[in-house]
């Protein structure tokens, strides 16, 4: 109850003092605050994340930072926020992964080659809570719980800000690739509204959203901004011919889902000070097809089965603060909540050691993360000193809970449920821990031309002590529209509760064939003695340097190169068995499962690349604008070490396909483009992403696929009274994923079914349409 009181404490000090004053908007920007701003592209976009500094443009920063508005996102005809910004961002990858219950509906994407929890997600610069659910699946993010970004409405999105730069020391674990910070809109009149419609070119995927969005007055200068959205999407099928039956036996695509979200933004002044809250909610609701039972498999079905996943997910996430003044000093003080709840039924399936009396659906149990951070930052600008700066402190309390409900007992019982047999942990899961974190930051300019920056933080867990992280930055402009810019510092990221006791029982794939496999807490038993260990926190060095041009005459450029280098990284080890796993399970009595699996700090890695964007707008007619952007990354990432196996060095704890998650399964180049013709009430849209190779084991062959590129178009024209009615067409050109190369035995295993692998961030639906109606009043 400590950080409550404390709340309560500095809230009576800031309502109580008669030298307050209301926060103007530089002030409240310098805290991690927003206010919406329209800027024309020589003025550059204001942004709020890695600085806390007032009115900095994204082109002033000392690190490369990208802003994408929430008009951008609309117009891209993508209903959810991951494949908006896989279309836009070119350091940006969402994997669309097609067969996997937990990779298709929690929704994190990466930044810069790395895991979807090395990236911190923010909203209006607060910790974002991550998912409960663990993806376990042979997909990309493998073994992380990354933030899901479909439980944030894109249509209380004001913008979002992509910082490309370690950023542990500003923000704490997990900004090791960079920070997503999502800013809500924050209007106090007016609104918006739209009706978007979607099908597959094959004619499946339908798609319908409906959002609605609008601001209030709230009492003198404040303002309440209220979302309300809800999508549903009917499922895509590409799995192909089954050659064994000759018929389709597997669901390979997007699932059917049905989302509802709202998201609320309010402030209010109260006298000296500003009172604020933000928060969104989010119910989800999704089927998955499992792998295809063959005929024989299961009495209850003669025939073969496809057993059915259905995860119901439940997201709150919010905070309240306050923020002011006084005697110079800002100060923002907030307390956050995060919830997040996965149930799991798995349906249209059987536990085969019931025979005839098994039950076709199950109660799979659930999970549950829930997090509370309390924070309080304090800032000073310094413009008597030098040539100006600011100067911050602050700190963090934060505390954790994750726990695991298990399932009904014939979801576990012996083999358990086909395609889910559910939770079921061999010790009851209810872990708790408590985070706290100082952290200190000073930006200044000995001349007006030079910017130098320093961050150091301090963060304490109670389950595996503390690190320290520090950052130190660099801005030269050398002369008008030219700058140099660098970065250097350390980062790490704190094992999650999910990773140190995630607990389940479930069929997975393994060489081509359908195998029963647990996944244990580093803690139990027959982990420790197949090589498990306590987890440590990963730990980085990342350094950046770059170059700005602009913005001049609507015009911007900038070139960054980067390193990260990862000690300790946390991974999903192998599923391990054979002679030797069968004998340990054996002395602990299991029967139930014949492969293990447990999270090790088993590898080191370093990834580096280069990043360049590209900015031109501007007028070329009367009437008539043109806005061209453009990215392009590229990206190396290497496996400096990979630690034996210390119970059984024959079996390594990452064999090739884990490595390759970790290394080269996502694209090494990337490039967008957009480009935006208006005249008069006509518009005319062109988004180009083009993907490089990356190579991965989909089955039991290692295999480099080929780059694809998607194009995408949308025409619209702008009605009176601020409504518009746009279509477009998404994957112009139909490109689809190189299909998995022929392996023999494998192939005929699972009837030459998969059309491809799980990394492809191009997607296997192909071809697809949309129409949209939207209005601004």
């Amino acid at each position: 109850m400590k950080h409550h009181m404390g709340f309560a404490l500095l809230c009576a000090a800031l309502t109580g003092t008669g030298h307050a004053q209301v926060a103007d908007s530089d002030s409240q920007e310098a805290i991690g605050e927003r206010r919406p701003i329209a800027v024309d592209a020589d003025d550059g976009d204001i942004v709020v994340t890695g600085t806390r500094s007032a009115g900095r443009r994204a082109l002033d920063a000392s690190a490369p930072i990208d802003v994408v508005t929430g008009e951008a996102i609309a117009g891209t005809g993508f209903p959810d926020l991951g494949r908006a910004l896989n279309t836009l961002q070119p350091s940006v990858n969402f994997a669309r992964s097609a067969t996997t219950a937990t990779a298709t509906n929690t929704r994190p994407v990466t930044l810069r080659g790395l895991s979807p929890d090395q990236t911190l997600v923010l909203v209006n610069g607060k910790r974002r809570a991550a998912n409960a659910v663990l993806n376990v699946n042979n997909s990309i993010g493998r073994g992380s719980a990354g933030v899901d970004l479909d439980t944030i409405p894109e249509a209380a999105i004001a913008r979002i800000e992509v910082l490309r730069d370690g950023a542990a020391a500003q923000y704490g674990s997990d900004a090791i690739a960079g920070v997503v910070n999502i800013i809500l809109k924050s209007n106090a009149s007016g609104g918006s509204g739209e009706l978007l419609g979607g099908i597959t070119e094959e004619g499946d995927g339908e798609t319908g959203l409906a959002a609605a969005s609008a601001g209030f007055a709230l009492g003198d200068g404040g303002h309440v901004t209220a979302t309300v959205s809800a999508r549903h999407a009917e499922p895509t099928n590409r799995a192909l011919v089954d050659q064994r039956f000759g018929r389709v036996t597997y669901r390979i695509g997007d699932p059917r889902s049905s989302i509802a979200g709202a998201a609320v933004d309010a402030a209010l002044p109260l006298g000296g000070i500003e009172a604020y809250a933000f928060g969104t909610a989010t119910h989800k609701r999704s089927d998955n097809g499992a792998g295809f039972r063959v005929p024989g498999f299961s009495i209850v079905y003669p025939n073969g089965f496809l057993p059915i996943i259905r995860p119901t997910i439940t997201d709150l996430g919010g905070t309240i603060g306050i923020r002011g003044e006084i005697a110079g000093v800002r100060a923002d003080l907030s307390q956050g909540y995060g919830y997040n709840r996965a149930n799991f039924r798995v349906e249209d399936t059987a536990n085969v050691s019931l025979g005839a009396a098994s039950p076709t659906s199950f109660d799979s149990g659930g999970v549950t993360y829930r997090q509370a951070v309390t924070d309080l930052v304090l800032s000073r600008p310094l413009d008597a000193v030098l040539a100006g700066g600011n100067f911050a402190l602050g700190g963090q309390y934060r505390r954790e809970r994750y726990a695991i409900r298990s399932g009904e007992p014939a979801a576990y019982v012996g083999l358990g449920a086909d395609g889910f047999a559910g939770f079921n942990p061999r010790n009851p899961v209810d872990a708790k821990r408590n985070a706290w974190a100082a952290f200190g930051d000073v930006e200044l300019r000995p001349v007006q031309r030079l910017l130098l920056g320093g961050a150091v933080r301090h963060d304490h867990y109670d389950d595996f002590g503390g690190a320290t992280t520090w950052r130190a930055t660099a801005r030269l402009d050398a002369a008008e529209g030219v700058a140099v810019r660098g970065t250097i510092g350390t980062g790490f990221r704190a094992p999650s509760l999910q990773q140190q006791y995630f607990s389940a029982v479930q069929g997975a794939t393994s060489a081509g064939r359908l195998v029963t496999v647990a996944t244990l807490p580093v803690s139990d038993p027959v982990a420790l003695a197949l090589g498990g260990a306590d987890l440590k926190p990963e730990r980085s060095r990342n350094a950046t340097a770059g170059v700005v041009l602009g913005p001049f005459a609507g015009f911007s450029f900038t070139a960054d190169w980067f390193r990260i280098r990862i000690r300790d990284r946390i991974a999903l080890s192998e599923q391990l068995g054979g002679a030797a796993v069968a004998a340990v399970l054996a002395r602990n009595g299991i029967t139930g499962f014949s492969q293990v699996r447990f999270f090790t700090n088993a590898v080191d890695t370093t990834t580096r690349g280069v990043e360049v964007t590209a900015r031109w707008a501007g007028e070329i007619a009367p009437d008539t604008r043109l806005s061209l952007s453009g990215g392009y990354s590229w990206l190396n990432s290497r496996l400096d070490r990979l630690r034996a196996n210390p119970a059984l060095p024959t079996l390594p704890l990452l064999a090739t396909k884990s490595i390759l998650f970790l290394t080269d399964a996502q694209p090494r180049a990337k490039a967008t483009f957009q480009g935006e013709l208006t005249h008069g009430p006509f518009d005319l849209g062109v988004n180009l992403a083009a993907f490089g190779t990356y190579t991965s084991q989909p089955l039991v062959a290692v295999q480099t696929f080929g780059g694809k590129e998607s194009l995408d178009l949308s025409v619209g024209y702008r009605l009176a009274n601020g409504i518009r009615i746009g279509a477009g067409v998404q994957n112009l050109f139909d490109a689809r994923p190189d299909g998995i190369a022929d392996q023999g035995n494998v192939i005929a295993a699972t009837g030459g079914s998969f059309p491809t692998g799980e990394e492809t961030p191009l997607g296997v639906n192909g071809r697809s349409y949309f129409v949209r109606l939207s209005a601004s009043f």
